[in-house]
């Protein structure tokens, strides 16, 4: 019987979402209901359509356009049989039954058919075996989250010599640099570098000037560090940049303004600042840095004045979410173009909002997704698909990152978190999320 007659269209959404290979927390997370309303909707959906496993319910959604097939495939069907044929000629067959509620390990054995028919068209879909799944699969429909494999994908490495909050962070060369940030005795000038593949820390020449709030951006083969908190509570023009080379640090040309808790971005060569806190309010102010010319120079205006706010780069523009505009979290989602800035164009452009208001959150950019993990208003991790307009939820760290004030960077595969202010305290440590990942899918004889 056809399942448009069959399913609700709350029950039809879970099978695309199952098809997709989504778990029931993500399914959860991605409908905002909670994992028993998504088990009791899967024994309804099992029940109507006559499968007892979720390989014969994707197949099943497959066969009757629920969920589209995987690329290099082709789907037919005759009355309850259905047959699956991939791009070199193989081709398996299933039988929708009536359920049969057995004991699970009797179930897996009796799936095995259909164990070996999802593992060819898996193969089909990766297309090479180890391939990058990020990269490879075509974005997802708004509604569906990214598929993720059952595998461990946070885990905790050497903690930062000491608690830091509102430190900043960047990579040179397969390493990565903390700089700065509060501790426990004030602002600190403090630089670490940590090296991934050993996992250790080294300490190095510390920034002259002490500060905190601030973030970092690597131009070139160095790394700039505009503004920030002093020791005294207020901000600082001054822009200091650290040559990892030479091990030593310079000054460049000041800040049009003095700021602290602004949101930064390096796009085409060029530094992007937006936005901050200037001593008595937050600003919607932008700026633009050419290191070859050493000057800033002022951009169009943000939509929405904020400190404290992310800023990260995803398909050739500047998304700047979040923020405090100094009564409330915002959960703003403006876009900047750089290149039509100055040309007559519209410059900015408003995207889909958070879940949530937050602010004084990690914000990284990673294979055209952006992260956000901790923040006040909210700490629950999100990502965001530029190509699909949609946030997700997805797996929480193993231990609490804090409100506010750490750093993230995006690196290779994997995001990296530093510190952060959890309460009245200081944290130290250091937390890897693999946000990229590659699987092998052996097929079964």
């Amino acid at each position: 019987m056809a399942a448009d007659t069959e399913l609700s269209e709350r029950e039809r959404e879970i099978l695309r979402l199952v098809a997709t290979g989504a778990s029931n927390k993500q399914i959860a997370q991605a409908l905002y209901i909670s994992a028993n309303t998504v088990k009791v909707h899967l024994r309804n959906i099992f029940s109507k359509i006559g499968v007892v496993s979720r390989t014969e319910a994707t197949l099943y959604a497959i066969r009757e356009g629920i969920a589209p097939p995987p690329a290099g495939t082709a789907v037919s069907s005759n009355g309850n049989e259905a047959q699956v044929t991939t791009e070199n000629g193989q081709a398996e067959a299933f039988t929708v039954r009536e359920p049969v509620l057995l004991p699970f390990p009797q179930r897996l054995l009796r799936s095995r058919n259909a164990l070996v028919l999802l593992s060819l068209v898996l193969l089909v879909t990766v297309g090479t075996l180890g391939i990058s799944l990020r990269g490879f699969f075509q974005p997802p429909p708004a509604q569906l989250p990214t598929p993720v494999p059952t595998l461990a994908r946070w885990e905790t490495r050497a903690p930062l010599p000491e608690g830091r909050a509102g430190l900043a962070a960047a990579v040179y060369e397969n390493q990565i640099y903390a700089i700065a940030g509060e501790t426990d005795s004030g602002p600190t000038g403090a630089v670490t570098r940590y090296d991934p593949a050993r996992d250790v820390w080294e300490a190095l020449a510390s920034k002259p000037i002490p500060v905190s709030e601030v973030n970092a951006v690597l131009l070139g083969e160095k790394i700039y560090v505009p503004g920030g908190k002093l020791a005294s509570g207020e901000p600082t023009d001054v822009v200091e940049v650290y040559d990892p080379r030479r091990d030593a640090w310079e000054q460049k040309a000041s800040l049009p303004v003095a700021l602290s808790g602004y949101a930064l971005a390096a796009f085409e060569g060029k530094m992007y600042l937006f936005g901050g806190w200037d001593r008595k309010q937050a600003l919607a102010s932008v700026y633009a840095y050419d290191p070859a010319a050493d000057a800033w120079v002022e951009r169009t205006s943000m939509p929405t004045a904020r400190a404290y706010a992310g800023a990260a780069v995803a398909g050739g523009k500047v998304f700047v979410v979040g923020g405090w505009n100094g009564e409330q979290a915002l959960a703003v989602n403006e876009v900047y173009y750089p290149q039509r800035d100055g040309s007559g164009e519209q410059a900015w452009e408003i995207s889909a909002p958070l879940p949530e208001g937050r602010y004084g959150m990690r914000v990284s950019g990673l294979a055209e997704y952006i992260y956000i993990l901790g923040g006040i208003g909210s700490i629950d991790p999100v990502e965001y698909l530029p190509q699909t307009g949609h946030w997700q939820g997805f797996e929480a760290p193993p231990r609490e990152i804090g409100e506010s004030g750490g750093a993230i960077v995006g690196f290779d595969k994997y995001l990296y978190l530093f510190g952060g202010r959890r309460g009245g305290n200081l944290l130290d440590q250091t937390q890897v999320y693999q946000a990229i990942y590659t699987i092998a899918i052996p097929l079964i004889p």
